[in-house]
């Protein structure tokens, strides 16, 4: 399978944010690598036995998902766009985050409705569309699978993805579907890992590309193009 590039929201690299997701989810904030030690009480091995997903995509909200480039689409071009989106582009304020439990994964979400950022979100989908190269047939078929409403199968087919424009929720995923017990757990864990974040209003400042190398592989921070309009 190709790389895949995906166009992520996420806070830069020196923000507290970045930081405590970065240790919660096992990666080290710079280099992406795995590493020990407790957070907010919890072992480590649980942990990352219940992150191993959500580490592996990195610390982000999704915006653009992940995409195989369609041909004659370089990585180069895909990062020149990017650059001029983001020149033209103004941030927005996403107000304060809080901890959600989204069909049994927790994550960080919007407190508020956002209709600046529904625009936003929509734009990158429709602006970065012509890079995506179609999904594959195998792909198309396991996202059906899981079962979908009529609107999202219409997205599927026409976007790749069945999670964009009305169907678009921000969030920044912490951990993989839980049980009852762990998420129990984790929710306490987490908001307590995560209080001094919580309290600030956050800036949507930037997009980021990240990039699966290989198909399994961690996704890697590669690039920021902040928005400058």
């Amino acid at each position: 399978m190709p790389q895949r590039f995906a166009i992520y929201y996420a806070p830069a690299t020196t923000d507290l944010l970045w930081d405590r997701a970065s240790v919660w989810l096992g990666r080290d904030s710079e280099s992406g690598e795995l590493q020990d030690g407790a957070v907010a009480g919890l072992d480590r091995s649980r942990l990352l036995n219940l992150t191993q997903s959500a580490g592996r995509y990195g610390f982000h909200a999704t915006i653009k998902p992940p995409m195989a480039l369609v041909d004659g689409a370089s990585e180069d071009d895909l990062r020149k766009e990017l650059q001029r989106f983001a020149e033209a582009t103004a941030p927005l304020s996403l107000g304060k985050l809080q901890l959600a439990d989204i069909e049994g994964f927790l994550a960080l979400v919007t407190a508020a409705p956002n209709a600046a950022l529904q625009d936003f979100a929509a734009s990158v989908v429709e602006t970065f569309e012509p890079f995506r190269a179609p999904l594959h047939p195998r792909d198309h078929a396991a996202r059906l699978a899981r079962g979908l409403t009529p609107r999202q199968e219409e997205l599927l087919n026409a976007y790749g993805y069945p999670y964009v424009f009305d169907q678009f929720q921000f969030h920044m995923t912490l951990t993989d579907r839980l049980s009852d017990d762990d998420r129990d757990d984790l929710m306490a864990a987490a908001q307590t890992w995560f209080a001094p974040v919580l309290d600030a209003d956050i800036m949507l400042d930037r997009l980021v590309l990240f990039v699966e190398p290989e198909s399994g592989l961690a996704f890697r921070r590669v690039a920021d193009f902040v928005l400058k309009g």
